[in-house]
């Protein structure tokens, strides 16, 4: 299942306290949900205990899935878990649990697991574990609740009908959009201004949804005709979680860790890509360079914790205000590169004029205050200031360094500025002079100064 990324930015204005306990840090809104769901896990608990028979069998059964569940685990730590939002198939001992037992395991299933992926595996935040049990539990008992209602008898299920079959899938459907939803929801909170497509279904989530349903209601099957079956289901179950471990540990390498952006040479990868496919097809394509201004003084002032979280809040906010197909990454420091296939200067102009627009509002909590920052922008065009990446990294870079001369805070292509309603320059205008060399990319370093880049 999913976890809910940690995000620590608020919009400005928004009054807040943090002390030692990282949840306090979080917008108050986050912090009542999160306390919420939790809360009303703890009662669901306390009352369907009340009225549940604890019966050894089902304490058997609960103890089996648990410790496959706990196998799966130990036998995946060695690859270890991306951070962030990351998927597994624990789902597989979650929902016969659901499916099998009384709805108070359902609640209390994901608590053992959530403790052991905290402590063997990656250590995080525990009000994002507490949570994470706390939503997997909701779902799950309200998936049991729904099955145990439609079909009496959970101990048909081992028969094969195809009736208790289909209200088993329903019922796994039932968990996933109900685990999904309440996700989505603190996520929101979290970034209001974020898109719902960011943490709801694509085609890559659906597919992997597909599979836990599909791998949770055979488990339950399986363990519904004899518990020893678990022995001959855990071996694939293993592997396929390894297997889908290992490919989001591949998709890692390509990402810068701190913003979850593509690194420098995976975005020079996409970006030769995207460049040979617009020369091939005569399509315009612009280069935006972003830089944030006076970022030494955020450290300086705030601590380098507050300023990876301005990072951190940057890179979600251009990647919250750029298309999916558009390619962002991070080249390292402060600085930011955009990729915009399709875009002429009119387009660029305006992209870059919100991207930095949008910046320029966000604010982020460090200590009793609310960090606010700038950035300023190169913006290139390809067959108007270069024909290829080089050419194009240089044009944009120098517009940049342009833009950090004029006063920083402000969009520059290589030939002029770019202020709030100055018409678009010219697209057969020469960014250089008769016989002038691009200047090189620069590194920038936070307070401004330039050298080449080797």
């Amino acid at each position: 299942m999913t976890a809910p990324s940690q995000i620590t930015a608020t919009p400005r204005g928004t009054v807040r306290s943090r002390g030692r306990w990282p949840l306090l840090a979080q917008p108050r809104a986050l912090v009542v949900y999160l306390c919420g769901i939790v809360a009303l896990d703890l009662v669901a608990i306390g009352v369907v205990a009340a009225w549940t028979d604890i019966r050894a069998g089902d304490v058997a059964t609960f103890a089996a899935l648990t410790a496959c569940g706990a196998v799966c685990i130990e036998a995946t730590r060695r690859l270890g878990m991306p951070a962030g939002v990351s998927r597994d198939l624990l789902s597989a001992w979650w929902l016969p649990a659901a499916l099998l037992l009384p709805p108070l395991y359902a609640l209390l299933a994901p608590i053992p697991l959530q403790i052991l992926l905290q402590v063997r595996v990656r250590a995080t935040v525990v009000h994002r574990r507490v949570f994470s049990a706390a939503a997997i539990g909701l779902a799950a008992c309200a998936a049991s609740v729904a099955f145990h209602k439609s079909v009496g008898d959970p101990a048909v299920l081992a028969g094969g009908g195809g009736g208790p079959i289909v209200v088993a899938a329903a019922c796994a459907v039932l968990f996933t959009v109900l685990n999904t939803a309440l996700i989505a929801v603190a996520a929101h909170t979290a970034d209001p201004e974020g898109r719902w497509g960011e943490v709801l279904w694509d085609r890559e989530r659906v597919l992997l949804d597909t599979v836990e349903l599909c791998l949770g209601v055979v488990v339950a099957v399986v363990c519904g005709l004899n518990l020893a079956l678990l022995l001959l289901v855990l071996p694939p179950v293993v592997l396929l979680q390894r297997s889908l471990l290992h490919a989001q540990l591949q998709a890692a390498a390509r990402t810068d860790p701190k913003t979850g952006l593509l690194n420098a040479a995976a975005w020079h990868r996409e970006a030769d890509t995207e460049i040979a496919r617009a020369q091939r097809t005569g399509e315009t394509l612009a280069l935006i360079i972003i830089d944030i201004d006076h970022f030494k003084k955020v450290n300086d002032t705030y601590g380098h914790l507050a300023g990876d979280q301005v990072l951190i809040q940057v890179a979600a906010t251009l990647r919250s205000q750029l298309r999916e197909y558009d390619v962002v990454g991070r080249f390292g420091g402060e600085e930011f590169v955009v990729l915009l296939p399709g875009a002429d200067v009119t387009e660029a102009r305006r992209v870059a004029e919100r991207l930095r627009t949008r910046v320029g509002r966000m604010a982020v909590a460090a200590d009793n205050a609310m960090v606010t920052v700038t950035v300023s922008a190169g913006v290139a065009i390809m067959n108007i200031h270069g024909a290829d990446l080089i050419e194009l990294l240089a044009a944009a870079d120098l517009a940049l360094y342009r833009a950090k001369e004029l006063g920083r805070d402000r969009i520059c292509l290589p030939a002029a500025p770019i202020t709030p309603g100055q018409p678009p320059i010219s697209p057969g205008r020469r960014p250089f002079s008769p016989g002038q060399t691009p200047v090189p990319p620069r590194q920038r370093g936070a307070d401004g100064a330039t050298g080449s880049i080797p």
